[in-house]
């Protein structure tokens, strides 16, 4: 038998702010949620899959209007025609407590209960499938602790929303082990809520996908699911991951300690983005560019951050074809100075020297100063721009650090422009 196991699609996410940056396709990002997921579907049916595994976050929340729902349903009867069965599950996003709206599903489609683990058996393929949907958003208690035993002469196979014993940046709902999840005795456990694709175990199967489409420049790389070839009384016999992701957001940094010219730094980010582009096949791409190394850029980049950032866009595009677009520009270079000299120097420059070089070392005492001067400043802002979005950007301790460290490279640009010993 074969089987997709899929999950965190996030149908329609809203992909917010991307109207904030020139040159992105604000359009065909919003569009990606979608697209992937027809990827999906067109696997499922070019692969001749037996059924389609949904392990939880399918939706984003609940939806503005039925559109989202009436998308889902049309691509779950494209597998209809082919006699393609769906198992899914509903995650913390789209709990049942969650969402509002509801469609018709075809009858190809089985919802597991969000009271009770559920087990569906496909006598004809020898596999017996179990799991449960989440009934509210936060689910604090170990769900597979439910799970009903494996059936004897099938595949047994756990579909569960979860992050396990705990994943960075998700949270820690329906929480459970490995070990845990072993002791069941199932064959394969198809997991979701993680982003990341991870095979935790391969005795039994323990495995997240990741989710089928990168939404965020923290979801670098390849996205997609899991094609997973197996057969009763002998078990798993393969998992290849494939690729459904139709925009891939990918990271780049270049050092700028061997470039002596704008040119050079245009020519050396070009080169990046072509191989990126290879590596992302014919995907629309979204850059995250990092500049680091101390060298004699230093300056033209500090001094210049806007004229930078357009003129690294255009190189972009240019060297993409329209293809790939600049969702950002870290800028983390260092000045070629002797800095442990002019810090000790008894004069203002290297008084300011010290004293940023003391709030980087205790974000306590930056926080308290950050929260003093924009309280002053705020005062003195308009009224209709007080709390306004975007009014202040310095809103967490990595945005403080940011800000800092700009304001110390800019006193270092300078005085390296006035060549002071």
């Amino acid at each position: 038998m074969r089987f997709i196991h899929c999950a965190d699609i996030h149908l329609d996410s809203p992909l917010r702010g991307l109207e904030l940056y020139d040159g992105a396709p604000a359009q065909e990002m919003r569009q990606a949620t979608r697209r992937a997921f027809a990827n999906v579907v067109d696997l499922a049916i070019d692969r001749a899959a037996d059924f389609v595994l949904i392990a939880g976050d399918i939706f984003d929340g609940d939806w503005p209007d039925f559109n989202t729902g009436l998308y889902f349903a049309s691509e779950l009867r494209r597998l209809a025609e082919p006699d393609i069965r769906v198992f899914l599950g509903y995650g913390n996003h789209d709990a049942v407590s969650k969402l509002t709206r509801s469609v018709p599903l075809p009858k190809n489609v089985f919802s597991f209960p969000s009271n009770r683990p559920a087990t569906e058996v496909i006598e004809s393929l020898g596999v017996a499938i179990h799991g449960q949907s989440f009934a509210t958003e936060a689910v604090s208690t170990d769900l597979s602790a439910a799970y009903p035993a494996p059936r004897a002469g099938l595949l047994n196979i756990g579909v569960l929303h979860t992050a396990l014993s705990g994943r960075e940046g998700h949270q820690p709902y329906a929480p459970t082990t490995a070990d845990r999840l072993t002791d069941k005795g199932y064959d394969y456990w198809a997991l979701g809520h993680v982003h990341s694709r991870e095979i935790v175990r391969q005795s039994p199967w323990i495995v997240f996908p990741g989710n089928t489409q990168g939404r965020h420049a923290r979801e670098t790389g390849a996205k997609g699911c899991m094609v997973v070839d197996a057969e009763p009384g002998v078990g798993i016999r393969s998992v290849e991951f494939v690729p459904t992701d139709v925009a891939r957001w990918h990271q780049l940094g270049i050092d700028i300690a061997a470039l002596a010219s704008e040119d050079d730094l245009h020519a050396a980010v070009q080169a990046e983005v072509r191989a990126a582009q290879v590596a992302a096949g014919d995907r629309l791409l979204a850059l995250r560019l990092t500049l680091t190394g101390r060298g004699p850029l230093h300056h033209a980049i500090v001094s210049n951050r806007e004229a930078i950032r357009a003129q690294l866009a255009a190189s972009i595009g240019e060297a993409s074809a329209g293809m790939a677009w600049l969702e950002k520009v870290r800028i983390k270079v260092t000045a070629p100075l002797d800095l442990p000299r002019l810090a000790e120097r008894d004069d203002p420059i290297g008084l300011l020297i010290r004293s940023i070089e003391s709030l980087q070392v205790d974000p306590g005492r930056l926080q308290s100063l950050a929260e003093s001067v924009l309280s002053d400043l705020g005062q003195k802002l308009p009224v209709e721009l007080r709390g306004a979005e975007g009014a202040w950007a310095l809103d967490s301790s990595e945005a403080l650090a940011d800000a800092l460290a700009n304001a110390r490279e800019r006193l270092l640009a300078t005085i390296a422009a006035e060549d002071t010993p």
